[in-house]
Formats: C-alpha cells, sequence, structure tokens
C-alpha cells in the first residue's frame, strides 16, 4: 500500500512551511535518513530526511509552494512490487480527506451524523489530549492494523516522531501513558484573546488614494508580530536602567586582542557583555528563571541569547552554558551563529530556550532603548551606545569617561524588582571590573 509523506514538524511551534526545494525526484530510491526536500520554516531552512524506505511514486506538492500545513501529504512512496497506478486508488483519497481537514475547524453536522464511519484511515494527527501526535504513515497504518494507541507509544525517531520500528516492537492493549496532568497546565498555559487592531480593510480604505506599496508579510515576520504582540500584552515587563563606566573594559579588551591576535582572534565589547550577564545570572541564581503557565523553571547553566539582525527579521541564537566558556570561544561561536543566522541556516534548537537575552544597538549608535522580552524568558538586556560623557568622581572632580547606558526589561511574574536590580548590580560589577570575569 502506498505511504504518504507528510509535511514535516521541524519545530514544536511549527505549524506551516514552505516546500523550498526537491532534493528528489518521481522514481528515485530513499532509504531511511535520506535527504529528501528542503523546508522553510519561519525561521531556518531545514533538510527533512526520510523516515520509511521506498520508491518515490508521485510528488503531490510542487517545490516553492508556500503555507503547506504540517501534516499535509507532499509526496506518495511506494514499497516494493508497487507501481504508479496504485496510488489514484489509495493515496490521492486519503490526500484530499488531508487537505480538507484543516479547513473543516467547526465539525460539519455530516460528520456528526455518521459516527460510525471508521477513523482508522486519517492520520490521527492529534490525540484525545489535544495534543498531536507525530509518526510515520507506514506506522500509523501499522498501528491501525495492530489495534493500538500511538499515544501509548514512544517514538524513537527525529523529535520523538513514532516510526515502524517502534510500532511493530509495542503489544496491543498497552495502557496509554497518562496525559491528564499535561492537560491543566495546558490550560492555565493557554493565552487569553489578545486585542486586535484595526481590520485590514479599515486601514486600507484609510489610506484610498495615496500612493503605497503593499508588502507580504513572510512566516518569519508573521511570526515576530505574533509573539511580540503577545509578548507585550501578557508578560507584565518593568524597566531598570544604569550607565556603566566602560573605560576600565575598553583598556582590558585592547591588551587582551593584542596579546590575542597571533591566534586571530579579536574580541568585541559584546563579547564581554555576554560573558559579563552569563556570570552575572550565577551570581544571582534566583534570576535565572523563566515564566512555564503555571510555574517557573529556574535553570542552572547560563544560557544567554543574543538578537542577531537580518533581512526582514531577526533571530536569538543561544549561546548554552555561557558561563563555562571562555571569551575567545564565545566571540567564535557567536559569529559562527551570526553568520548562519544571516544566510538563515541554524537549526531550531540553537535559538530556541534560554533564560535572558540580550539586543545590542549600540553599533548603531543608539543610546537607549526598552527591549521587549522574547517569552519564555525571564529579562532581556537592551545596550546602548559607549558615549563620552562628564562624570563627577568620588573626590568630587568632573572628568570624562566612555559611558554605556543599559535598560533591564524584567518579567515581574518571574522576578521582582530588589532581584532585577541585584542581577543588572552584577552585570555593572563584571562590565566594571573586567578582571574579575577571568577569575
Amino acid at each position: 500500500m502506498p505511504t504518504e509523506i507528510l509535511m514535516p514538524a521541524l519545530s514544536p511551534t511549527m505549524e506551516e512551511g514552505t516546500l523550498a526545494k526537491w532534493l528528489v525526484k518521481e522514481g528515485d530510491t530513499v532509504s531511511s535518513g535520506d535527504l529528501l526536500a528542503e523546508i522553510e520554516t519561519d525561521k531556518a531552512t531545514m533538510e527533512f530526511e526520510a523516515v520509511d524506505e521506498g520508491t518515490v511514486g508521485k510528488i503531490l506538492v510542487a517545490e516553492g509552494t508556500e503555507g503547506v500545513k504540517v501534516n499535509t501529504p507532499i509526496a506518495v512512496l511506494l514499497e516494493e512490487g508497487e507501481s504508479a497506478d496504485d496510488i489514484g486508488e489509495t493515496s490521492a483519497p486519503e490526500k484530499s480527506e488531508t487537505a480538507e481537514k484543516p479547513a473543516e475547524k467547526p465539525v460539519p453536522k455530516e460528520a456528526q451524523a455518521e459516527p460510525e464511519k471508521p477513523a482508522a484511515k486519517a492520520p490521527p494527527a492529534p490525540d484525545k489530549d489535544g495534543e498531536r501526535i507525530f509518526a510515520s504513515p507506514l506506522a500509523r497504518r501499522i498501528a491501525a492494523d495492530k489495534g493500538l494507541d500511538l499515544g501509548s507509544i514512544k517514538g524513537s525517531g527525529p523529535h520523538g516522531r513514532i516510526v515502524k520500528a517502534d510500532v511493530e516492537s509495542a503489544k496491543p492493549g498497552e495502557a496509554p501513558a497518562p496525559a491528564a496532568e499535561k492537560a491543566a497546565p495546558a490550560a492555565a498555559a493557554a493565552p487569553a484573546a489578545m486585542a486586535q487592531g484595526p481590520s485590514t480593510e479599515a486601514v486600507t480604505k484609510m489610506y484610498e488614494g495615496r500612493d503605497y506599496e503593499e508588502v507580504k508579510l513572510d512566516g518569519m515576520r508573521k511570526t515576530i508580530a505574533a509573539r511580540l504582540t503577545e509578548a507585550k500584552q501578557s508578560i507584565p515587563h518593568f524597566y531598570l536602567r544604569r550607565d556603566i563606566k566602560l573605560d576600565a573594559l575598553m583598556k582590558f579588551r585592547a591588551d587582551l586582542n593584542k596579546q590575542l591576535e597571533g591566534r586571530g582572534v579579536k574580541l568585541s565589547v559584546n563579547d564581554f557583555i555576554i560573558k559579563a550577564c552569563a556570570l552575572a545570572l550565577q551570581s544571582v541564581p534566583d534570576a535565572n528563571a523563566v515564566w512555564a503557565g503555571d510555574r517557573m523553571l529556574k535553570l542552572k547553566p547560563s544560557d544567554v541569547a543574543v538578537a542577531v539582525a537580518i533581512e526582514g527579521g531577526l533571530f536569538t541564537p543561544v549561546l548554552k552554558d555561557a558561563e563555562m566558556k571562555s571569551l575567545s570561544a564565545l566571540s567564535a561561536e557567536m559569529k559562527d551563529f551570526a553568520t548562519r543566522a544571516r544566510d538563515r541556516k541554524l537549526a531550531p534548537h540553537e535559538y530556541q530556550g534560554g533564560s535572558f537575552a540580550i539586543s545590542n544597538l549600540g553599533m548603531f549608535g543608539i543610546d537607549n532603548f526598552d527591549a521587549v522580552i522574547n517569552p519564555p524568558h525571564g529579562a532581556i538586556l537592551a545596550v546602548g551606545a559607549g558615549v563620552k560623557k562628564p562624570v563627577i568622581g568620588k573626590d568630587g572632580e568632573v572628568t570624562v569617561a566612555t559611558v554605556m547606558s543599559v535598560t533591564l526589561s524584567v518579567d515581574h511574574r518571574v522576578i521582582d524588582g530588589a532581584l532585577g536590580a541585584q542581577l543588572l548590580q552584577a552585570i555593572v560589577e563584571n562590565l566594571e571590573n573586567p578582571m574579575v570575569m577571568l577569575a
């Protein structure tokens, strides 16, 4: 029986993507692990691997197609002994049935009136608790034949996907994994309805007769708009501001770069800021936390995200265990992330997670600004430019110093005012006394 290859979910939040490029053609033989296609998510272009083996019988979605929903059939795989003639009888009806399902969100009355209609043939995208189950088409078919509940099977494929071997080794009658505990947190985490601005029609009507260009939103811009709207409406932000004297850091950096010149290493001020924040999270461990719906998660490592501007949006790659890494290691990793971010080659696990973020607009001449927290992070540090300013010393004398203004945006559900102040103080001390970061 021909097997449908479904549009994969390449990240936990992916709902649709663009089928950028096919790496196989009809008639090609593929094995598990072979590359089938390049899929564009809202943030990156990723390669999609085959889970089953067989021959590509038919490509259902042409390359370049946008807005392909997760679990939509994109190709048909033939098993040994099958031919393209079998596709029309089996896979084609299943494809149309699957494609129509997303449009049928309100359950039609006709479907309600036919309870005896078998549901085994339809790919069981969500389980009974509303959580999507990821399984290969072959695994679904074997599970249906054996009467197995996919919710009780642990997947061993990519991203926990259930594959043929998992289903074959499972036994009928096994109790499904308890999921009642998941339901309550999920309900608690569900955001309230977000306030909406004027409709598209209302806005375009305002500008009738004016010359403008309509810009189509790509997946990244849609995601940024949705996430930051949610962040501003659902996260109780408060802001803490400090000025940081950079003269000691600038001298220390110049000396280090001179010594590292032979190794081809050149440290930036941003590298020191990353290290300072990572160490501050260790000094103030209660601030190294994220909001998780009905609880907080307090992290032990310092996983620091750094905003990287790219054309049309931004990425926030995460430098994991940043407190353990040397300045040169952080510098090299950040340069690699920035290069691959601009080419949209970062994998989801490289820009998801972390408890804290840094957004630096100092290189654009911005003195200070307030950054929006990227959920589920507990805080984000907005960094301005280092500017020569008059300062009053301890003895009352006026001198000139290089001063950098920073603003810490804080999620009040996670970090209270005094705790946020302690975190910011630790960051300031690390940057004004850079030698301590090497201790």
